[in-house]
Parts: structure tokens; sequence; C-alpha cells
């Protein structure tokens, strides 16, 4: 998956569609600076005080979720509510880019691109580990532990984590971006979206490179935890198939050094179409093995957990999206932190990277357009994607096999494919869409970081990209030995510690663009429009007694004149006629 754009970095100016004027990158050393020095920190950290830091973490998570735990439950929910709001208000014809833009890509194409953007090694990892997980151990104060309701229950939670809250994220980012940059001419950066709160419209100055930093770090954790989450089913998957024998932490820093260097060179050979063929590829494959799990495991029982995962979640909505420790003591803390608020982070720590690149492949969409596509279509896949996996599952544990075995998340999967026919084959299968699917997507993030260093440039340059590269496998690294036993934990930890900041960045957004859409040129022609049509009736009801007709002619030279004087403060608004 490559991402190429026909980006600028001209100044806001009456919306005029950005051209390709982008010259050689450069470098912002204040966001690149400050970013590297903490991010090597980190590492350094890690790696000399590896114990100290896994306590720090631990301590800042346990403080973190009992003071601002509930920022993030309510601010998850904000951003669907906001998002779905824009949709259905009148703001949702308004288009990413000019008036009269047509779409860059088909539908059908805009849709697959989607899909491939958003959380295909996510979907690997969990498709049969968390389903399974809520069925086995529940949420608290819900059902009794794998009973007739436990199903019903692990699947509506399981969707209200992957469903419509993770695509409001993004849905939230790539609409300030993909406006700011082609509907209003500002840079491809975090910053630049801001530009309606900053004094002359403008995203820059301390405030915007304290914004793009935050946005660049939250890019990091969010990739180095897909790494981290790779490399976990990865290990576990090779064991499986006998080629290693131990699960150390020397098996998992391989395997990361392996797949860092790969996305490296996909990031750096500026081979798009190779990359997008291998993300083609990855898809056929996930296809395939979805059909395969259909047709070979409990085919009945998926279908029928389709309309009831739907109805449940519908049902429970306001339940799940009120879930704290307020209600439910530590049970509760401990199964949002687990479950719930990585999650958020998580996508939050993904909008960055997801958000810009759905803004870029969405050129001349109307914002209902968008919100509808980028938020509906992937729920129902995440949906289907469930029902198959999640299905064969818990059907698999109801029948007394035990895949859950000892909890481990990474292990469930390949547990459930040992009770599936051509086991060997099905498990190798799934280690090369984890590795794929992490290398066709963490080549963007890592572009995505060199952009977000380099002044909002789309091709930044290769040792840029290689060194965030180089420190997103590093903090992957560390991610899991800070877990030890328990390496989900490290990357659960450091996820969340890293995407707080973000998460008040993204609050914020959502009042700059809402200021800007308010003042966007089709609104104000629609309220001149409105005020003039109502002078125009006011004038004839006085004048004669509401027997009086509207009709349009031509102005005067003096009208027209005047006309100009009041219209011309913004070309867009010279459509707006006087009656």
């Amino acid at each position: 998956m490559g991402m190429t754009d026909h980006g600028t970095d001209r100044e806001p100016g009456h919306g005029a569609p950005p051209g390709n004027e982008e010259g050689r990158p450069r470098t912002d050393w204040v966001v690149y600076g400050i970013s590297a020095v903490l991010a090597l920190a980190l590492i350094f950290w890690g790696a000399v005080w590896t114990d100290n830091l896994s306590t720090v973490a631990q301590n800042a998570l346990d403080w973190l979720l009992t003071n601002v735990g509930w920022m993030f439950v309510l601010a998850a929910t904000g951003f669907v509510v906001f998002s779905l709001w824009l949709a259905v208000s009148k703001y949702g014809r308004i288009p990413l880019g000019q008036e009269g833009d047509e779409p860059e890509f088909r539908t059908v194409s805009w849709i697959a691109m989607m899909f491939s953007a958003g959380m295909g090694i996510g979907l690997m990892f969990f498709g049969m580990a968390e389903p399974l997980e809520h069925f086995v151990n529940p949420p608290p104060r819900t059902d009794a532990p794998q009973s007739e309701a436990a199903v019903e229950t692990s699947m509506a939670t399981t969707l209200f984590h992957w469903s419509l809250h993770p695509w409001a994220i993004y849905a939230v980012l790539g609409l300030a971006i993909g406006y700011g940059h082609f509907r209003r001419g500002r840079k491809q950066l975090i910053s630049s979206a801001f530009a309606p709160l900053f004094p002359k419209g403008r995203g820059e100055g301390p405030a915007g490179k304290i914004i793009d930093i935050l946005a660049l770090f939250a890019t990091l954790f969010g990739s180095a935890a897909s790494l981290g989450i790779g490399a976990l089913q990865i290990r576990t998957g090779m064991q499986e198939a006998g080629w290693i024998e131990t699960l150390g932490t020397s098996v998992l820093v391989m395997i990361i050094v392996v797949l860092t260097i790969c996305f490296i060179l996909s990031a750096v050979s500026g081979v798009a179409k190779g990359v997008q063929w291998l993300s083609n590829i990855n898809m056929v494959l996930a296809l395939i093995l979805a059909v395969f799990i259909f047709l070979v495991g409990p085919t009945v029982f998926m279908l029928q957990l389709i309309p009831t995962s739907i109805g449940v979640y519908i049902q429970d909505f306001g339940q799940m999206a009120s879930r704290s420790g307020a209600t439910g003591g530590r049970p509760m803390e401990k199964f949002l932190s687990n479950w719930t608020i990585f999650y958020w982070a998580w996508w939050i720590s993904w909008a960055p990277f997801v958000g810009m690149f759905l803004a870029r492949i969405s050129r001349g969409r109307t914002i209902r357009q968008f919100v509808a596509g980028v938020i509906v279509v992937p729920s129902v896949v995440s949906l289907l994607w469930f029902a198959v996996f999640g299905g064969v599952a818990i059907r698999d544990q109801q029948n007394g096999k035990n895949p859950y075995g000892d909890g481990s998340p990474e292990e469930i999967t390949f547990n459930v494919l040992s009770d599936l026919p051509w086991a060997g084959i099905t498990a190798v299968v799934v280690m090369i869409l984890v590795a794929i699917f992490f290398v066709s997507g963490a080549d963007v993030s890592s572009i995505v970081m060199g952009t977000l260093s380099q002044r909002g440039s789309t091709h930044p340059t290769r040792w840029m990209v290689i060194f965030w590269g180089a420190v997103t496998g590093a903090v992957a690294a560390i991610m899991l030995v800070i877990g030890g036993d328990e390496a989900l934990n490290g990357i659960q930890n450091i996820t969340f510690i890293g995407s707080l900041p973000f998460t008040i960045v993204l609050i914020v957004l959502c009042v700059a663009l809402a200021k800007d859409l308010r003042d966007d040129p089709m609104m104000r022609r629609q309220r001149k429009g409105e005020e003039v049509l109502e002078d125009a009736v006011v004038t004839g009801v006085r004048e004669h007694r509401g027997d009086f007709e509207l009709a349009l002619r031509p102005s005067s030279n003096d009208t027209a004149a005047d006309g100009e004087d009041a219209f011309d403060a913004d070309p867009f608004d010279r459509d707006v006629g006087k009656s």
C-alpha cells in the first residue's frame, strides 16, 4: 500500500486546489529533533533499565486509568457522535475539494483501499482471540462464563471495539486533513487542521509544532504496537509449525528485526506498485482463509451470529459505552485497561497514519459520503469477520476442545486452526498474512512520520524514513521486553501512555473542524441566500401587503459594482445573486 499525493506546501488561499509544486523536503529540526531525542531516550531507558521502565510504565498506567480513563471512554463515543452528526447535518454536502471535483477513485477501489489501510493485523490477531476471551471471561457485571448469554455479550463487546468507534476516530482526523488540504489548500500536517483556532488562520508556531510532535509520537507507538503484536503471533505460529522450540524474548527480537528491515526496504524502494501488489495478494489470502473457515467450520452458527450480534450490539451500546471503574471497581478497571481503553489508545495512535491515508484517497467525496464509507463499510466487514472467526472459536470451546487453553491471545488462533482440516497450511497462511499486513502498512506509517518531520512533504527523504522505521522496531522490542512473560501487557501500557496526549489533540481538533466548516464558502453562501430571501419577503409583505412575487433579473452597472464590493472578499461567494 503506497501513499502518493498531489499536495504541496501552499498557504491557505481561498480554497485553491493544491498543485504539484513540492520541492526538496525541508526538515523541521524542532519537530524532528525533539521527537528523535525523546524516542531514543525511551529506547535507551528500556535497554539499560528495563525493570525500572516496566515499573514506571505500570505505575503511570494505574494512575492514568484511575484519574483520566473516563476521558478515553467519553472521547471515543464523542467522536462517533460528532462524525455522524457531520454526515447528517447541512455540512454533509461540503466536498473534500473544489466544487465540481470528481472523486479520484472509483467507489469499489476506494472501499478496498480503506479496508487495507485500517486494521488488518489486528483482525488477524484478535479475530478468534477476543470473542473467545469474552465468552470464557465475560466483562464484569454481565453474564456467567461460557453461557448462552455470554455468546451474545462476547460478540457485542467485540463489535463495540472494532466497528463504529475506531473508524469514527479515523474519520475525524481524515476529514480535518482532507478538508484543509484539498478545499483550503493547507499543508498536509496535523497542525494545519488547527488553522481556524490560530491567529491569522495558520497552524504554525510553537503550538503547531507541539501538535505535530504529539501526532508523530502517537504514530510511532501505534506502529510499534502493531509490530509487537505481529511478532507475538508469528513466534507462536513458528512454534506450532515446529520451526522453533522455545518462545524466548530473543526470538521476538529477531522477528522484529526481520520485519523492520522488510518494511524499511519497502518504504524506501519507491516501488509503490509492488507494495500494492503485495497488499492485493494479502486481501485475497485473507478472503480465502475466511471462506475456508466458513465452509469447514460451523457455517449455520456463524450465519446465526450475524443478526444476533447486530441486535445485541444496538441493545447494549449505551451500557458498553458507559463502562467505568465507578460501577465495576477493580475488575472493571482491569477489563477496561486490557480491552476497551487499550483499543481506544491503539486506534487513536493509528489516527494520524490512517487519517492521512483516508484523506489522500477521498478527494472529491462529500463529507456525507466520506463518513458513510469510512464508518459503515469497515464496520460491516468487521461484523462478518468476527462472525466467522469468532464463531468457529466459540463453537470449538463449546464442543469441549478448549482452544482457549491458558488464555494467551497469540495462541488461541493456532489452537482453533489445529482443530480444523489442513492445520499446517492455514498456520503458515496466518503468519504470511500477519507479516505482509504489517509490512504493507508500516512502510506508510514510517513515511507519515517522515512527513510530519519534514514540514508536510509527501515524499520525505530516505534517511528520514529509515530512521523512523528503525526507531519503530526498537520501540516495539522495548514494549515486548518490559512486558516480560506477559509481553502483551508491555504493549498495552506504553500504547496507552503514548496516546493520551494525542487524545486531547483530537478533542480540540473537533472544535477546529466545526469552526472551519461553519466558515466554509458554501455555508456562507447559504446564510447569505437565506438573509437575502428573508429581506425580500419582508419587503414584499410591507410594501405590497403580501401580494408580490420574486424574480431574478440582471442588475444595473451601479448595483453590480456594489455586489462586487460586497462579495469579492471571497471568490466562492460570487455565486450568490441578488433578488
